[in-house]
């Protein structure tokens, strides 16, 4: 038997026995926009990278930003804002400075 029979198999039986029934996002379509807005030879890296819950360190940085100014937002005492304003410019600092690296490094990689 091949291995794709073998395989085809298995997921038939898999399938029958309801192990797949509580997969996240199960019965909602598959939006494959960003997939193929991926430049082909980065995709499957990007896809392994997203399976194992990788974030690189620029985007959790902005998910931070938007998180204290959010809170900044609704904060009234003025001791607190000040704590959350000095975090949200040290978290804006990092951010900056990590994207002029990328920048510096691109630049240098290039010549």
């Amino acid at each position: 038997m091949s291995f794709e029979k073998l395989m085809e198999e298995k997921i038939r039986e898999a399938i029958a026995n309801g192990e797949f029934d509580d997969l996240p996002g199960m019965g909602r379509p598959v939006n494959l926009e960003g997939y193929f807005a991926t430049p082909e030879h980065v995709r499957i890296g990007y896809s392994i990278l997203k399976s194992a819950g990788f974030v690189p360190e620029e985007v959790e940085l902005l998910k931070e930003i938007q998180r204290l100014k959010a809170e900044l937002g609704q904060c009234a005492d003025e001791t607190k804002k000040a704590r959350i304003n000095a975090a949200l410019n040290e978290t804006t600092l990092k951010f900056n400075l990590l994207m002029d690296r990328y920048r510096r490094e691109r630049r240098t990689a290039r010549y």
